[in-house]
């Protein structure tokens, strides 16, 4: 069973066959995937990603949410986990990796930053990400949430910054 996460202004809830028309025009737009294989998708593309985001969460304990608003229950973007088995070099960490992509209506609102902590949260285990070194905004938000820079990986020909978060201990100040 997927959990239902809410924070003060979100709700991440599973993605359901009726998102697909929100998720596609998300994963649409330009200056979404400008940071994230820089193409948009199309919407054959952006069906496979809901059939994957539904798929691993059996497989795997844990997944992707739709980050919807609570007050106007509009589909803000995605957050959450997987294991892609990314061709990397050198490889990436064997942990859970997060990501989180968001419409550019709700960038510079904090709502990744909100909207990860409370993915972090439930997961309770060290994970990493990996970013365009180009993308400042999500830079930004990983250093908000604690990850530390592991360097460069090149990744589809192209060079992506590794970041990893050791998941803090408990009553221990983590700063």
């Amino acid at each position: 069973m997927i959990p239902v996460l809410e924070t003060a202004r979100l709700r991440l809830r599973p993605h359901e066959r009726a998102d697909f028309d929100a998720l596609a025009t998300l994963w649409a737009n330009p200056d979404v995937t400008r940071f994230i294989g820089g193409k948009p998708s199309t919407r054959e593309e952006s069906w496979a990603r809901l059939l994957r985001y539904k798929g691993l969460w059996p497989l795997l304990g844990f997944g992707y949410w739709l980050v919807e608003d609570r007050k106007t229950g509009d589909c803000l973007g995605d957050v959450g986990f997987a294991d892609f088995h990314r061709q990397m070099d050198p490889a990436p960490p064997a942990l859970p990796e997060i990501g989180w992509v968001l419409s550019p209506a709700a960038h510079g609102r904090g709502v990744a930053t909100e909207a990860a902590t409370a993915a972090l949260d439930w997961l309770q285990r060290d994970c990493f990400c990996i970013i365009d070194p180009a993308n400042a905004a999500s830079l930004r938000v990983a250093a908000k949430l604690g990850f530390k820079s592991r360097g460069l990986a090149r990744y589809r020909d192209a060079g992506v910054t590794v970041l990893v978060r050791p998941q803090p201990l408990p009553g221990v100040c983590n700063a």
